[in-house]
């Protein structure tokens, strides 16, 4: 899901960029919602006790895979008073996100590597044993998280964390 980026010099020059929506912390209201309650008062990106949250284009907080994982504590709904982060059912998905892991991925050139399958927490990447070649990463898209700890370890940036709707349900690599 792309949106596009206009500004004024770009739409007078008729060059407009494809930009991904920022990631906004887990239990973010809808973008409209988040937009018109955050206040961008740090409050979320202060309590984060991983240092994934941000401060993002126009001052709102987003989230930043490559300095780690989200653990679910917790703490930026906790602290975030103007409920843009809104948490109402236990049970409720923090967000709609999951591990997409793409064709950098080393094992596909016959390179061993399990890193992002060791550092996932709920073992959501798993490896199937080749004939004739290296494991490759299994990724149950059921089972992970979007929680980004395969993220940041990954040496060729092969690994994704992107919008459900836009993962295949099983990605075999």
């Amino acid at each position: 899901m792309e949106s596009v980026t206009l500004s004024r010099r770009g739409f007078l020059r008729g060059r407009m960029r494809k930009v991904a929506p920022a990631q906004r912390p887990p239990w973010a209201l809808a973008e409209d919602d988040f937009i018109s309650r955050c206040t961008r008062c740090d409050a979320c990106v202060e309590a984060c006790p991983t240092l994934i949250l941000v401060r993002g284009e126009g001052g709102f907080p987003s989230v930043d895979f490559s300095k780690g994982e989200c653990s679910f504590c917790t703490e930026c709904v906790t602290r975030c008073e103007p409920r843009a982060l809104l948490r109402t059912d236990a049970h409720e998905l923090p967000w709609a996100l999951a591990a997409r892991i793409g064709d950098a991925c080393i094992a596909a050139a016959g390179v061993e590597c399990r890193v992002c399958g060791e550092s996932c927490p709920v073992g959501a990447i798993r490896f199937r044993p080749q004939l004739g070649g290296v494991s490759r990463p299994q990724l149950d898209v059921q089972t992970c998280t979007g929680c980004g700890a395969c993220f940041a370890p990954c040496p060729t940036r092969a690994i994704a964390i992107e919008s459900r709707l836009d993962t295949p349900m099983e990605s075999e690599q």
